[in-house]
């Protein structure tokens, strides 16, 4: 399990420079798979991601600067490629998303609560109270009764 993302990398793509390598899998796994998503390119065995691996491999090979080689996966592929994309105003969104959600999940349950708090139980009536009386149940307080005993009969009438 822990060779995995070691195996992603085929012997034919590494390169014969150790640094030239270390640099390309550097790259590699900032960069996400655009099959699984949730994977950097140096993870995945897609075709697309070798195929971007490959490509990473060969600019550097050509002399291209790291920050070259991510330019150029970013142009033809757009900020969705970099795992973490830059924060800027195209992906402002998705860097606000989880406090929105957040926010969304606290507003929820405090008109949930704020909800159940006003509607409350509508207190019954006379006739309502007589007919639980007449099949032996004790109606709970009325809302003048509240906070006068245990309504248990203790409530003296006033």
């Amino acid at each position: 399990m822990l060779l995995s993302p070691a195996l992603a990398v085929e012997p034919s793509e590494k390169l014969a420079d150790p640094k030239l390598e270390a640099r390309a899998r550097a790259i590699a796994s900032e960069l996400r798979c655009l099959v699984c998503q949730n994977q950097s390119i140096d993870d995945s065995d897609a075709p697309l991601a070798k195929d971007l691996r490959v490509i990473v491999r060969e600019r550097l090979k050509d002399g291209a600067s790291d920050a070259e080689v991510r330019d150029y996966v970013v142009a033809r592929y757009g900020d969705f490629v970099l795992l973490r994309p830059p924060v800027k105003p195209e992906t402002l969104l998705l860097w606000a998303a989880p406090a929105i959600a957040l926010l969304g999940g606290v507003w929820a349950i405090f008109a949930a609560t704020r909800r159940n708090r006003r509607s409350g139980a509508a207190a019954l009536t006379a006739e309502e109270r007589a007919q639980l009386r007449a099949l032996g149940v004790e109606p709970p307080p009325s809302g003048s009764d509240a906070g006068e005993g245990s309504g248990k009969g203790d409530a003296q009438p006033s």
